[in-house]
Order: structure tokens, then C-alpha cells, then sequence
């Protein structure tokens, strides 16, 4: 596919550029245009994002902009509009201002060492969260159901209820046995304050500098809103401390990764409330456990993660194999629980 004519006639600086296929994302497609003039990216939103969510991305980048953060831009159409709805498909495209930079789909991809990329990237999200403490907006795009661990478990249990004829069911009801049971025990956090968050700091939504370890931006900002800070960082680590990926069943936690998180954090100006730091480590740990439980629900629905045909017979396969995974991930965090707390402590107090 390509963008429609009619599409790119509305920004008319644009109207005669070829467009040509751009970056590694699974949910929008994306492309880069060159006008010869100036480049931008532009993207046709998937399903799960209305048009609405290009009104908070201009909010939010209007704001960090405001406070000198580099950020890519929402291109408004010549006639003014953020968006313009697909003519036949009725899926919105936008125009992002592009911002030169290189992105990694593992935090240990040469030739920056894992550890010095984290540091950047913490500190960058750390100046991210404080020039948005007093960004007031109320959020046009509200996706349901973000971190309610409670309902993850409960999809999980139902999912074990009705298919106990699936050709997996006995190892993933001997897994969610276990995914149940911790669950139940993770510490409520909705006494924590909300706050504006990215949403998704997986290190692809990372953008480093192409000729030094500098982070220079977060991209992919569709996921922005408000959220639990031990969430929006547990889910960090959750990514940058597992090197090895999702694909794996003997996940572990890089402490060396973590330490250079917290630290990074902490160098970019980061101050999270003393019970916010508290439960850093809870955040992550209730991340581990909730993603542990939707890809072993999923390994019985077979409905909702993608699968990698190559290696994996079928879908439920592939999602077993991804929450053992996750879970030896959450059971790699509560075991070195004292560990990790204590690194939280020296860097955010």
C-alpha cells in the first residue's frame, strides 16, 4: 500500500513526493516523505486509535516543545486539520515533523553497551515526566482498560474455564495456576497519583542521536496519558532489563541495566515521591506478573497477539512459550527483590 493521492494533496508541499516505507512499527503504517525541502512521516493509524489522539499528541508536544524538548510535531493540513480520514479505508493519516535519529529494537544492540544506553534513555524520560507535571489537559483519547491487573487475571481465569479441551490447556492451567496465585498477592497501588506519562517506553520509542549515545526524543506517542508512575517506569524495565526479549522462557533481570536505569533517571532531574520510588519495584513486578497473564490467556483464545509462523506451529504455542517467559521474569524480580529495592534507594532515595 502507499498513501492516497487524495491524502497527500491536503498538505500540497507534499503532493508530488514519493513516499517510501519507514521504520520497524507493527501497528501504524508508516512512511517517510521527502519533499526535497523537508521530510516528515506520515502514518495511517490502526484501528485501535481514533483521530482524536492526534489532539493530545499536539497538546503534549505543543507543551514540551514550550519547555525545549525535542519532539516530533503533528503537521496540521493546509487547510489546518491534524488529520485526514483514508478515502476508502476511513482510517485517519497524519504528517509527523521528522526528527533524524536512529531507534534500537534491543537496549544491547552494538555499539553503545546496554548500560549507557539505559542511563541516556532514563534521563531523557526523566526531563520527559518533568516538563509535563504541569501540562493540563484532559485526554481526548482514553484507552480502556491500561494496567488493570485485576481485569488481566480475571481474562486469564475465564480463559482456563472455557477451554479446557484446548490442545495446551494442561500446561497453560499448571502456568496460570501459578500467574493466579501472584497475582493475588500484588500490592494495590491506586493510592498513587496519576500522572502524564508516555505510556510505552519500550527502547524502539527511544530515538538516539546517529553519532553519539545521546537520547534525543521519545516517538510513538499514541499511547500518552495519564498512568501510575511505577507503571510507566516498571514497564521500562520490564523491557530494557530483559534483554534476551519476550521469545525466550528463561527470562532473567539484568541488575546491572536496572542500576543504570535508576541512575539515569536520577541524573535527567528525576524526582518521584519517596512511596512512588517505593514501589518501583512493585510496578515492575505487577507488569511482569499482568503480561504473564494476558499471554497465557492468549495462548488459549488465540485472538489477540501476532505469532511468528517460522518458528511456532500455531498461535497458543508461540503465546506459552511468551508467558513462561514473563513469568520467569516475575519470579527472577521477587527473587532479588532486597537487591533492587536497595539500587531504587541510593538513586531516587
Amino acid at each position: 500500500m502507499s498513501i492516497p493521492s487524495t491524502v497527500l494533496a491536503r498538505w500540497a508541499r507534499f503532493a508530488h513526493a514519493t513516499p517510501a516505507p519507514f521504520g520497524t512499527g507493527l501497528i501504524n503504517k508508516t512512511f517517510l516523505v521527502d519533499s526535497g525541502a523537508e521530510r516528515a512521516v506520515f502514518q495511517r493509524l490502526h484501528p485501535v486509535f481514533a483521530g482524536s489522539v492526534n489532539d493530545d499528541i499536539d497538546a503534549v508536544t505543543s507543551h514540551l516543545v514550550h519547555k525545549g524538548m525535542v519532539t516530533p510535531r503533528v503537521l496540521r493540513t493546509d487547510d489546518g486539520a491534524l488529520f485526514v480520514d483514508d478515502p476508502e479505508s476511513g482510517r485517519p493519516w497524519r504528517a509527523l515533523s521528522f526528527v533524524d535519529g536512529v531507534s534500537f529494537d534491543r537496549i544491547d544492540a552494538p555499539p553503545t553497551p546496554a548500560t549507557e544506553r539505559a542511563h541516556a534513555a532514563a534521563a531523557l524520560v526523566a526531563r520527559f515526566h518533568a516538563a509535563l507535571v504541569d501540562l493540563d489537559w484532559q485526554y481526548r483519547h482514553v484507552r480502556a482498560g491500561v494496567h488493570d491487573t485485576d481485569q488481566h487475571l480475571f481474562a486469564l481465569d475465564d480463559a482456563l474455564e472455557r477451554h479446557g479441551a484446548h490442545r495446551l490447556w494442561a500446561d497453560a492451567s499448571a502456568l496460570g495456576a501459578q500467574i493466579l496465585e501472584a497475582g493475588a498477592a500484588l500490592p494495590a497501588l491506586t493510592a498513587l497519583p496519576l500522572c502524564n506519562c508516555h505510556g510505552d517506553l519500550k527502547i524502539s520509542n527511544v530515538l538516539f542521536a546517529r553519532d553519539d549515545a545521546r537520547a534525543l526524543c521519545l516517538v510513538d506517542l499514541d499511547t500518552l496519558g495519564t498512568m501510575r508512575w511505577p507503571f510507566e517506569m516498571g514497564d521500562a524495565l520490564r523491557s530494557w532489563c530483559n534483554p534476551r526479549g519476550e521469545d525466550v522462557d528463561d527470562a532473567d533481570v539484568d541488575v546491572s541495566i536496572f542500576a543504570a536505569t535508576v541512575e539515569g533517571y536520577a541524573a535527567g532531574g528525576g524526582r518521584p515521591s519517596a512511596l512512588e520510588a517505593q514501589h518501583l519495584v512493585d510496578g515492575l513486578h505487577t507488569i511482569c506478573v499482568e503480561l504473564a497473564a494476558r499471554f497465557c490467556a492468549d495462548a488459549l483464545n488465540e485472538s489477540y497477539f501476532g505469532w511468528d509462523e517460522r518458528r511456532f506451529p500455531g498461535r497458543g504455542e508461540h503465546n506459552l512459550l511468551r508467558a513462561r517467559g514473563q513469568w520467569a521474569l516475575a519470579r527472577a524480580v521477587a527473587r532479588r527483590r532486597q537487591e533492587l529495592d536497595a539500587l531504587v534507594r541510593r538513586s531516587l532515595g
